[in-house]
């Protein structure tokens, strides 16, 4: 059985005996959407009440989730007592991994308790997320997502953990900021689940901008197989320098598959990097947005747009609203219920409630047109 709940989706599995899993997997909507088309219809009664009591509890509901029906059978006699302990944690509490050994007798146990817990086939049910490592580190946690949802299940509890998101800003914490601005967008959110976004590896600007110049409005296979041909002008390196283009013919360029306007770009794009106009990597983080699209946008073919994704995919910037993108301006006439396409100007205005976050906001206004 698979529902969906604040937290992301839940699926149950169990047997005559009672659950025997209750697991947390990572589905986009459109993917939850086709699964939740194939559900049993001949789910047994403790299943049934099972779910209704998670997604409540889930919720912010503080449901009593211990008589739950769980098949313990298969546990050896140290993880079910492990998980006695743990069940025994309210919502809103923690417990390190110590202190559960030494409620168990056993102080210099605290290993085998995180083992024991890496092996829970009951999330939820048995809230091992309560669990943290010494010091009120995160610790580990076996279900997809690791500490994120381990962080995102406490957050639902009132509890703030420290998590490397592996972004310039605490996802949970936007997120929490986007729900009490803003009503229609809280609604969108809680149908698509947690943000996800994280940032793709960053090349030196120059490399992704030249990349960037060969994918301009041609298909994703088309675009991959000339940036390739590119690429093979200049082996045995794996990416050509800027002088590299610059010396190279337009003759050549051509040949790959570029046309005429974008290998006129890439030589530009080339000529701004030797001149300091595009900056190393390094000095990028040092400019502010505005800066940055200055900056960039000064190269032939490189437009706010591009600049704007290179910010919000590639270097986290939270607070970016592309509001010339299809994407971003559909979502918010669908979410808001709007027949016509917002205009830019009449998108940044409204986006200024969800300053400093407006990047979080809009990765939702793309994630709401899969619902």
């Amino acid at each position: 059985m698979l529902f969906d709940t604040r937290a992301g989706p839940l699926r149950l599995r169990w047997n005559e005996r009672g659950l025997v899993a209750i697991e947390m997997p990572e589905l986009s909507p459109r993917e939850l959407r086709a699964a939740l088309l194939k559900q049993p219809a001949d789910a047994p009664p403790f299943a049934v009440e099972a779910a209704r009591l998670l997604k409540a509890h889930l919720q912010g509901g503080g449901q009593d989730l211990s008589g739950l029906l769980l098949d313990l059978s298969v546990l050896a006699p140290f993880q079910r007592q492990v998980f006695d302990v743990v069940r025994a944690l309210p919502p809103g509490r923690t417990a390190t991994y110590g202190e559960i050994a030494a409620r168990l007798g056993k102080p210099g146990a605290s290993r085998a308790v995180g083992q024991a817990l890496g092996r829970n086939p009951f999330l939820i049910a048995v809230p091992c997320h309560r669990v943290l490592a010494a010091g009120g580190a995160a610790g580990g946690f076996s279900a997809p997502g690791g500490v994120v949802a381990k962080q995102r299940l406490l957050a639902l509890e009132g509890v703030r953990i420290e998590v490397d998101h592996l972004l310039p800003f605490d996802p949970v914490a936007a997120v929490d900021h986007l729900r009490a601005r803003d009503k229609r967008l809280a609604r969108v959110i809680e149908r698509v689940g947690p943000f996800r976004m994280r940032p793709a590896a960053m090349q030196s600007p120059f490399e992704a901008l030249a990349e960037s110049i060969v994918y301009q409005q041609l298909t994703g296979k088309a675009a991959a197989t000339i940036w390739g041909r590119v690429v093979a002008l200049f082996q045995p390196r794996k990416i050509p320098r800027p002088q590299d283009l610059l010396d190279s013919s337009d003759a050549a360029l051509r040949g790959a598959g570029l046309s005429r306007a974008k290998a006129a770009a890439l030589k530009d794009l080339a000529a701004k990097t030797l001149e300091g106009v595009v900056p190393a990597a390094a000095a990028l983080q040092n400019l502010s947005n505005a800066e940055i699209i200055e900056r960039l946008t000064a190269v032939r073919g490189i437009g706010p747009w591009t600049v704007e994704m290179m910010l919000i995919f590639r270097l986290a910037r939270p607070d970016v609203l592309p509001a010339t993108d299809y994407g971003v301006r559909k979502g918010f006439a669908k979410t808001f219920g709007h027949k016509e396409l917002p205009k830019p100007a009449a998108l940044l205005k409204y986006g200024e409630r969800w300053r400093p976050y407006r990047s979080v906001a809009s990765w939702y206004l793309w994630r709401s047109l899969d619902l």
